[in-house]
This record gives structure tokens, C-alpha cells and sequence, in this order.
């Protein structure tokens, strides 16, 4: 059975039914038909999320299919309720971006999905049309201003960096003109789109605490300078309340359910490569507040989604995970020692082996966060016994549990060895998170501390035009900032041709962009582009409707 088969062959409960195994009273619900809903944020309770289990899920160094860190925490969830767990999965909302382009959705596989599955993968709540909306606000109101003469802020056209930004990979919208049409259509300047999952304004729905919190992160925007090059921020153009009015109800997580009735909380979708790579801090500390067991993922290999976890998110919301889940595959394990993407299916133990030090570096990088790590080698039919067996004894000489996960092929039944295994180091860990770095470093240190600790490398370096902007942001006051790298998710270096655990190699940072809603400085590093492009034959070509509504290729 295909995916999208095996999700419209369960009958999804009604979700008071998910609700009510979270004690949440059915009134308190916002209902978006019979199957999902959002959840008010006044549910947080502070004290429960001190108490709860918190399991983040990561991965080594992904193939460009994803090695399935989602279909893993679904089939963990689902695990750990079979052994009488209360579990919740919390996890990111997918982009359209790449269900249209190479990767496809984010709700699981198999029979380890979220449901219902093309909702949560098209247009789900509104919630990622509500990101746009207020982000495409602000840049109109930047125009605006720029083109008024009454109230003009003086704002330098050439000095904005704000741009606007679309839920899809359009490669065309990377760097555009506006404003053409003569004095009516305003100042012509250059500009360009980011995807929206690459957004600030994404990046302050997942980050804020509350709807006052999301306003005024979004008051602190910086958008550009004035012609005596004074900064412009977001309030000085009284866009705040405009803004959080669009999101008043995208800030509200979203309550689903996996094939197997646990409840599943999906909110916000930010990207590792290029932005925090995390779900929302309130859906984060909603699970807690209603579970035992809180799962919650972050994007592509540890060195983008864990480190941003834990020194942007963590750091932030007050928050430690009890257990680190690494997830590895077979195939990739392969990939990364050598063997091509159209191969990788056959049995190869000569590149299996050569392909190891990848796993070995995140776990190196891991144990530098203090907490418990959990190999779970996410099970492939072309897996075979002798391929599972190396890398079984290869953790286990390393001193790290490690579980076979068969979550796609048989859901929760198939993931409690990982369960097992997850609760033990739970209940062992009693240490907070130890962050890679202090936020009183310079922003310098924080990436060469990153790229020593986290990637294994040598030192950062800066171009001309990237060490001009630090000096600026510096002298504004941003110093204490976290920084979230972007980088290639396929190597730990910015090379995206260098796989398995490359050494010796400089981190290049070509420019910064700064995030000062959200809170945090973005080195971009390498080629790395904040609008992807469409690969040569997208999966949008396959995917179709027929007259009674069954929708094909989507999967």
C-alpha cells in the first residue's frame, strides 16, 4: 500500500476522543471539522512542563529523501502508550515547498503517519497562509512609507533587508525589482523572496510565548536604515498590531492523531538548513503540560536541528530534553561511505562500514550536550541482517544504546525496543543541557565554538562583505544574540560534497542576515540559499485529482 493509501484506510477518531485522552475539556477546543483542531495557549501549565519527559528526535546526516525522524517519533509515541505511557508527539507543520519539490510531506510513513495526512501536508489550518500574510504585510507597509511624503521615516530604499516571502520553491523570486511603474508604483529597488518556512515572522511564531510576546517581537523586526543610517524596526512603521491580528490564531497549536489514536500536536515548520529547524515552543510546552512523555523532533542531522534545539529553543523556552533519539539508516550509512543514491538498496558492507565515522560524529557532537543519547536505525525492506548487525555492535563498542525501529512497517509494535530503551535513559538523566556557548561570547566564538564542537571543524571564516555587517550589528547592540548557522544539511561542513565526517575544513560565511524579532544572527554559509528552487523533475508532475476527489502521487 502506498502512504496516502494506508492513511484513508484508517477511520481517524473524532478528535474530542484525541482530546479527551489528554484531559482537555471538549469546550476548550477550536474545531477545523471533525478531525483536528486548535488548542488555546492558556493549557501551558509551568509546573507540569518541569516535571514532564522530553525526547528529542534527531538524525545523522540525511540522504535527500530524509531518513524519517518523523515516522520514527510517531511510531515512538505510539509505543510508548502501548506501554501505558502518556505520550504525545509534537512536531513541525510541513512546507509546501518540499511537498511539491524532491522530499515530500512531513507526516510520518507508513503505519506511523499523522492524520489526516493531505490536510496536514496542503493547506491544514491556515496557518502558514496566516505567516505570509502578516510577513507580506510588513513589506507593504515598508513600501509605503518609502513612497510617502508626508510620513516618510526617511527610510534608505538600498539599505532594506526585509523581503518578502511564498510557501514554495520558486526559484525565479530569489532576486527581483520592485516597485517598477513609474512614480505611482513607488521607489524601484532590488529585492527578493525567502520561503516562508524560512521566514522571521516563522521564526517568531515558534519562538513567542503568547500573543503580547509575538507583537512585540514583531515591533523589533529590523527592516533597514534611514539615510543618516539610523536602524528602522517594524514598530517605527506601527506594524506590530496589524501583524499579530493576522496571526492570532496561527500562534494556537494544532491538535491530530496518529493511524493509532495518540495525540499528535503539529505547529510551526521552520526549516534546520536555514532557519531554527524547530516546532513551536507553546505546542512544545503544551505536550509537556498534557503527557507524561513528550516527542518532539528537529529538522535534517543533528549538526542544523539538535544544536539549534538546544542553544536557540532550549535555551530559550527554559526547557532540557531528558533523551536524545539519534535516527540512522542503513542506506545512508552507506551513501555516506561511498555508495551512489541508485545503489544504496543493494547489500554493501565494504561502504557500510566506511560510512560509520558519519554516525560517530553526531553521537560525538551529541555527548556534548550532557544528555542521554538513542541510536534507532529506522528499518528499510533492503536492510539486511548482516548490514543491521554491524552497525548494532558498532554502537554498542561505543557504549550507546541502540534499538531497530520498525515503526513504517508495523507502527508502535514496531518500535518498542526503542521505547524500552528511551524510557531507561529517561529516567537516568537527572543534568540540564550544557549549551555549546555562553550568549556573552562574541558572535565569532559562538560560530567558531559551533564549528569546532558541533561540525568538527577548524575555524570560521568571513568575507570582506560578512565581516562589514558584524561590525554593524556588533555596534547595534546585537552581540548577545544566539547565532543559527545556515549550512548545507548534506555534510557538516558548507561543502554539501563532502560526506561522511569530513575534518579538517573551514566554515566560510559569505554574509549575515539578522533576525532581531526573533532573536537570533544568521551566518549564511557557503551556497546556501533562503528561496530553494525546484529540483529537475519536481513531484508536483506526478500529482493529480480525479473527478471524485482521490488524489494520486502525492507520496
Amino acid at each position: 500500500m502506498t502512504e496516502i493509501q494506508i492513511a484513508q484506510s484508517v477511520t481517524p477518531k473524532h478528535i474530542r476522543e484525541i482530546a479527551a485522552k489528554m484531559d482537555i475539556a471538549e469546550e476548550k477546543l477550536e474545531y477545523y471539522g471533525n478531525d483536528k483542531a486548535k488548542i488555546p495557549l492558556d493549557l501551558i501549565d509551568e509546573d507540569k512542563v518541569k516535571s514532564n519527559h522530553l525526547i528529542l528526535v534527531t538524525a545523522i546526516t540525511p540522504t535527500p529523501p530524509g531518513e524519517g525522524k518523523t515516522t520514527t517519533s510517531i511510531g515512538l509515541v505510539d509505543a510508548l502508550n502501548i506501554l501505558k505511557k502518556k505520550a504525545v508527539a509534537v512536531i513541525r507543520e510541513p512546507s509546501l515547498g518540499p511537498v511539491f519539490g524532491i522530499k515530500g510531506g512531513a507526516a510520518g510513513g507508513g503505519w506511523s503517519q499523522v492524520i489526516p495526512m493531505v490536510d496536514i501536508n496542503l493547506h491544514f489550518t491556515g496557518d502558514f497562509h496566516a505567516i505570509e500574510k502578516a510577513n507580506n504585510l510588513l513589506s507593504a507597509l515598508i513600501e509605503n512609507n518609502i513612497q510617502s511624503k508626508s510620513r516618510s521615516l526617511g527610510i534608505d530604499h538600498r539599505t532594506v533587508t526585509w523581503k518578502r516571502c511564498m510557501d514554495m520553491n520558486d526559484r525565479g523570486l530569489r532576486t527581483i525589482v520592485a516597485a517598477l511603474g513609474g512614480k505611482a508604483g513607488g521607489v524601484p529597488r532590488e529585492t527578493g523572496f525567502n520561503i516562508t518556512a524560512a521566514s522571521e515572522i516563522m521564526a517568531i511564531l515558534c519562538l513567542a510565548t503568547d500573543l503580547e510576546d509575538l507583537k512585540e517581537r514583531c515591533g523589533n523586526i529590523y527592516v533597514g536604515d534611514t539615510w543618516e543610517g539610523k536602524p528602522v524596526f517594524a514598530k517605527d512603521l506601527n506594524a506590530e498590531g496589524a501583524m499579530a491580528v493576522l496571526l492570532k490564531d496561527a500562534i494556537k497549536p494544532n491538535l491530530v492523531q496518529t493511524l493509532e489514536g495518540s495525540p499528535a500536536i503539529i505547529h510551526g515548520g521552520p526549516f534546520a538548513n536555514i532557519a531554527q529547524g524547530t516546532n513551536s515552543i507553546v505546542a512544545t510546552k503544551m505536550g509537556m503540560s498534557l503527557s507524561d512523555y513528550t516527542i518532539t523532533e528537529a529538522g535534517f542531522g543533528s549538526d542544523l536541528g539538535a544544536e539549534k534545539f538546544m542553544n536557540i529553543k532550549c535555551r530559550a523556552a527554559g526547557i532540557s530534553p531528558k533523551t536524545i533519539v539519534l535516527v540512522a539508516t542503513i542506506r545512508a550509512l552507506k551513501y555516506h561511505g561511498g555508495k551512489s543514491l541508485k545503489e544504496i538498496t543493494q547489500e554493501d558492507v565494504e561502504a557500510l562500514v566506511k560510512g560509520l565515522p558519519n554516525l560517530d560524529g553526531h553521537i560525538a557532537s551529541l555527548k556534548g550536550f550532557g544528555i542521554p543519547i538513542v541510536v534507532s536505525i529506522n528499518a528499510f525492506k533492503s536492510d539486511t541482517e548482516a548490514e543491521m548487525q554491524i552497525v548494532k555492535e558498532h554502537c554498542e563498542k561505543l557504549g550507546v544504546p541502540v534499538a531497530v525501529s520498525y515503526g513504517w512497517e508495523k507502527g508502535g509494535k514496531g518500535c518498542l525496543d526503542l521505547a524500552e530503551k528511551v524510557i531507561k535513559a529517561a529516567n537516568s538523566c537527572t543534568d540540564q543541557f550544557q549549551p555549546t556557548y555562553n550568549l556573552d561570547d562574541s558572535i565569532h566564538a559562538k560560530m567558531e565554538k559551533i564549528c569546532q564542537t558541533v561540525y568538527g571543524g577548524k575555524k570560521v571564516v568571513l568575507s570582506d562583505l560578512a565581516k562589514s555587517q558584524l561590525r554593524r550589528f556588533e555596534a547595534m547592540g546585537f552581540g548577545n544574540l544566539p547565532v543559527c548557522m545556515a549550512k548545507t544539511e548534506k555534510s557538516f561542513s558548507d561543502d554539501q560534497k563532502r560526506l561522511g565526517r569530513p575534518m579538517h575544513f573551514d566554515i566560510h560565511v559569505r554574509e549575515f542576515e539578522i533576525a532581531t524579532g526573533a532573536g537570533f544572527v544568521i551566518p549564511i554559509a557557503g551556497n546556501m540559499l533562503r528561496m530553494p528552487g525546484l529540483p529537475t523533475r519536481p513531484a508536483a508532475e506526478k500529482i493529480t485529482i480525479d473527478k471524485n476527489g482521490t488524489i494520486e502521487g502525492l507520496f
